[in-house]
């Protein structure tokens, strides 16, 4: 080791040291506080998280949460999720939203209570009293895993809300002398414009139930979401409107002559208020969602919903949360451990039941189904979720992840294009974002042997979602092996991922003895190489006639160019199937470090990525608020120089997870920036999903056991782990000498312990030629 090779690691050790003072905390820190307890709601309520911090339960139908804004779709970024921690006021309270998207839509069912004059439209923030909405200070605010409590200021109205799997329950303390309404509006929308709304109803029945619905274009063009809403007590009157202005042909009159006795009104803009008069106790008004019809919706009210006792009902939400995240149990300090079991709680929101209690769900096509033997799931984000959030799944929630991958099977049957999911939800696609990356979920899944469903039909699903030639340039890929650049945008984006997805398929035929198959899609798997520019170091896009786009700039990204939310400096290590290959292609091992090094040590101004707001949490070129970075810092692990892979790890945890409202650089999206905290603060991470390994990185807490479903238990501890000692010296597996950099799947399951022996100075450990983790140029030769 050189005199300046000492003397550079030197000082970042010491900057590594004032980087984590939180990890010099006593190892008993942790101790005597539940996960539930630990789990804040609120990191990533604030900037670019899209988290929402309303009441939910794991995985469920509902995600009941207040509004803030429903600004129009050209405005509506920062309101993915539909609150934003800085605002001061609230529109509402509804019952359906994504956790941590980048674009965005529902918002469905919105509620308000109100206690006195009745106002019919939102108003303005900037104008208190204009409208319906009301301020609400953060000092009022409470939230927790499973329930959500403010103080309406200008009402003085308490809300509480808790929720199960298809169920949203309210708790409104009115103040007394004032007669208490409930608005229910159901014209807004995340990601709102106008004419949104195709068509609604809304419905009073002779029990008191009211029921309704409404199909919006929004997202998913043509989406369905039905309702059914029940009170404790009996209203005193209501009224329904249809606050439509420009209606050209209004037909008869139905039963009743005023809005007060009218029983049942349709339209594109419809409200109901309900009346209650003076109360002496809290009402409680419970609703659940269908996205069949008002009936189901009913029939999931009457059992999913039975009863009033909302205290009952946030102690089982509290319930189920407690079980679910003690899946870990956690010893580190309690700032650790608050980002942990919260990014635990955020990696567990999605994907999202989209099943009613007699099992009907919508499809794509926009037809009712039936599930049987399997729970259907929908909300998939999947050029995000299939690189940590399903993986981590798999390991945590194997049962789950049997009836995740059932779903996307179902969903590709159904499918008028016969082929897997994109990004849907409530069954409907979307199409948004690029690649087939249901196929690494199903494949990662059945090489670590989840096999709760039908091989064939998965295999089957998988081949035809990967040869649909209409689909973003597949037929173009498969005649020239890249897609070219004249023919479809982010072209150099497509061919990688396709190209991973490929691989992931050929692990998975191949686990099924589909050997022709897997020969098939692992020659596919090596098309990265045709994008990929040797002389320049970078990967590129190229045209039909096989030459590459001029001119070329690196740095340059926009939505639509080359690459998909991403530039060259940021999509050029994406070969995680091959990492070997691509060492080689760049030069060898060093030079691949040395290219990697300067990813993370450029001088990049974050303002030349305004007009892409998805790239953020910049260190350098590396973008961490985006997925194509996620596996990056592990890459060094693949070059023989791990040490490298602990320090990028210690800088990114450092600067891009705090537990505060801010705490996410980037978006959520639906759970994958914190999966990727839950995996690497582990100290392993599965840079490639299919492979059946996690690679090492180091660890972040002091011990953690896995408390998995096979009754098995597998902990990860460490020694010395303090901001004085951020690097791995050793790694014992149940008490052996580990000397790779990776450990299996089965590894885990089988139960356990992997050991850390952390150091001041970086080791040798995991430097050796066969240290490296897979690779299918070296490791299936």
């Amino acid at each position: 080791m050189s005199r300046s090779t000492r003397l550079r690691r030197g000082l970042l050790a010491a900057a590594l040291s004032l980087a984590l003072p939180a990890l010099a905390v006593a190892a008993s820190s942790g101790k005597g506080t539940s996960a539930w307890s630990a789990v804040d709601p609120m990191i990533g309520t604030g900037g670019d998280g899209h988290t929402f911090p309303g009441a939910t339960v794991p995985f469920c139908m509902v995600q009941l949460s207040p509004d803030t804004a429903m600004p129009d779709f050209k405005h509506a970024y920062k309101w993915a999720a539909g609150y934003q921690y800085g605002d001061s006021s609230i529109l509402g309270f509804s019952h359906t939203h994504f956790s941590g998207s980048g674009h965005s839509d529902l918002g469905d069912v919105l509620v308000m209570p109100i206690a006195g004059d009745v106002k019919l439209d939102p108003g303005s923030p900037d104008q208190p009293g204009s409208g319906y909405r009301s301020r609400f200070s953060h000092a009022s605010e409470k939230a927790e895993a499973g329930y959500y409590a403010v103080t309406l200021s200008d009402y003085d109205v308490r809300a509480e809300l808790t929720a199960n799997a298809r169920v949203g329950f309210h708790r409104y303390t009115f103040p007394k002398g004032k007669p208490a309404h409930v608005l229910l509006d159901l014209r807004p929308s995340i990601y709102d414009y106008e004419g949104k709304v195709l068509w609604s109803t809304l419905r009073v029945r002779t029990d008191g139930t009211v029921t309704g619905g409404r199909t919006t274009r929004g997202w998913a063009p043509g989406r369905q979401l039905y309702f059914a809403m029940r009170f404790n007590q009996p209203m005193t009157s209501r009224e329904l409107k249809n606050r439509e202005e420009k209606i050209v042909y209004r037909g008869f009159g139905g039963p009743g002559n005023r809005n007060d006795d009218v029983d049942g009104i349709s339209g594109r803009a419809l409200e109901g208020v309900f009346d209650f008069g003076n109360l002496d106790k809290p009402l409680v008004a419970k609703v659940a969602i269908s996205t069949v019809s008002e009936d189901n919706a009913i029939a999931n009210l009457d059992k999913d919903g039975a009863g009033f006792d909302f205290d009952a009902r946030r102690a089982d939400a509290r319930a189920l949360w407690e079980k679910t995240l003690s899946v870990v149990d956690l010893q580190a300090p309690a700032e650790t451990r608050k980002t942990f079991y919260t990014a635990l709680y955020h990696a567990m929101l999605s994907p999202t039941l989209s099943m009613d209690v007699n099992g009907q769900y919508r499809g794509p096509d926009n037809q009712v189904h039936e599930a049987k033997g399997f729970d259907f799931y929908s909300t998939w984000s999947l050029w995000d979720v299939y690189r940590a959030q399903q993986p981590l799944m798999t390991l945590l929630e194997p049962n789950k992840s049997n009836d995740f991958v059932s779903s996307l099977i179902a969903a590709r049957e159904a499918s008028p294009f016969g082929i897997l999911p994109v990004w849907s939800y409530g069954g409907m696609e979307t199409w948004c974002m690029i690649g087939y990356h249901a196929v690494p979920v199903i494949a990662d899944a059945y090489v670590k042997g989840i096999r709760g469903y039908d091989a064939r039909k998965a295999l089957d699903a998988m081949v035809a979602s990967a040869t649909y030639g209409p689909y973003g340039g597949l037929d173009d890929y498969m005649k020239l092996g890249f897609v070219p650049i004249d023919h479809q945008p982010e072209a150099a984006s497509k061919t990688v991922e396709y190209a991973f997805d490929d691989w992931s398929l050929a692990q998975a035929a191949k686990a099924m003895g589909k050997d022709d198959v897997a020969a098939t899609f692992m020659k596919r798997a090596g098309n990265w190489k045709n994008s990929f520019d040797a002389k320049t170091g970078f990967l590129r896009a190229r045209k039909a006639d096989g030459n590459y786009r001029e001119p070329f700039d690196p740095s340059s990204a926009a939505y639509g160019s080359d690459y998909t939310e991403g530039n060259a400096w940021q999509y050029s290590w994406y070969v995680p199937q091959d990492v070997a290959a691509l060492i080689q292609t760049l030069g060898g091992a060093d030079a691949f470090v040395k290219k990697l090094d300067s990813v993370f040590d450029a001088k990049v101004d974050p303002k030349s990525f305004a007009h892409v707001e998805d790239i953020t949490g910049l260190i350098g070129w590396y973008a961490h608020g985006n997925e194509p970075s996620h596996h990056v810092a592990y890459l060094y692990d693949y070059a023989g120089q791990p040490w490298k892979t602990q320090e990028r790890l210690t800088q990114i945890m450092k600067t891009q997870y705090t537990p505060t409202p801010t705490g996410l650089v980037g978006n959520d999206d639906l759970g994958q920036m914190s999966a990727w905290y839950v995996f690497s603060s582990l100290g392993f991470y599965p840079v490639a999903p299919g492979s059946s390994q996690y690679v090492i990185g180091r660890p972040f807490i002091e011990k953690a056991t896995l408390n998995l479903q096979n009754g098995k238990r597998f902990t990860v501890s460490t020694d010395h782990l303090d901001a004085k000692h951020p690097y791995v010296g050793k790694v014992t597996l149940n008490g052996k000498d580990l000397n790779r950099t990776w450990v299996t799947h089965e590894e885990l399951t089988a139960g356990g312990e992997l050991h850390f022996s952390m150091q001041a100075e970086p080791s040798k450990w995991g430097t050796a030629a066969d240290a490296a983790p897979y690779s299918m140029s070296t490791t299936e030769k």
